[in-house]
């Protein structure tokens, strides 16, 4: 009989053995990748460094792929409170057709609302950085979290998103989320700071 120690050693030898593969061509990827947009099937795919290389230029995916900047900036100076925010925690996303879809991670993945097309213009109209929101593979990301220096607004890969949401999906625990998700969150944001720098417009 397996004890459950030993299922655990092997559920995590397990893991680090399995190789991601690229959605392209099924090579294997390392843990740093870019990620390719599906808009057929609405989804994520892993992309290997040769592959990524093939969607460098716009035109390369055609209607369907879409590859996923590399790299994000934090917005300065912007408020996002006339959007209709009913929480702390918020990603927008626009849609090819122009729409504006604000998602709410939670530990069940995210709820989804369309923003008034009219006070994402207003918005929009004062951020250049948000004019210039590429669709579907790009997100504004605003966290009110920090009192202390104002709540936190980036433009970001929208695969960034994606790992917000898997990470507070991954350490939620109980009605409030507990302690270890609150701890996380900031340390998230730490890292962006990190990997993509510092506030638009500072010098």
């Amino acid at each position: 009989m397996t004890t459950g120690a030993l299922q655990r050693a092997i559920r995590r030898a397990r893991q680090r053995t399995a190789v991601e593969r690229c959605g392209m061509c099924a090579g294997p990827v390392g843990p740093e990748h870019r990620h390719v947009w599906d808009e057929q099937d609405g989804e994520l795919m892993c992309a290997c460094p040769p592959c990524s290389l093939l969607f460098e230029r716009e035109s390369a995916g055609g209607d369907r792929y879409q590859l996923v900047p590399a790299h994000g900036r934090r917005l300065s100076g912007l408020s996002a409170d006339e959007l209709g925010v009913p929480v702390g925690l918020v990603f927008f996303v626009k849609q090819r057709d122009g729409r504006v879809l604000g998602h709410y991670p939670s530990p069940l993945g995210t709820t989804e609302s369309e923003i008034d097309a009219d006070a994402w213009r207003a918005v929009e109209a004062r951020s250049p950085e948000l004019a210039e929101l590429q669709p579907r593979v790009e997100a504004f990301l605003v966290w009110t979290g920090r009192v202390r220096d104002g709540g936190q607004q980036w433009v970001v890969p929208v695969d960034d998103c994606f790992r917000l949401v898997a990470l507070i999906r991954r350490h939620w625990t109980g009605m409030s989320g507990g302690s270890a998700v609150w701890r996380e969150i900031p340390r998230f944001f730490d890292e962006l700071g990190r990997r993509h720098g510092r506030p638009s417009g500072d010098d």
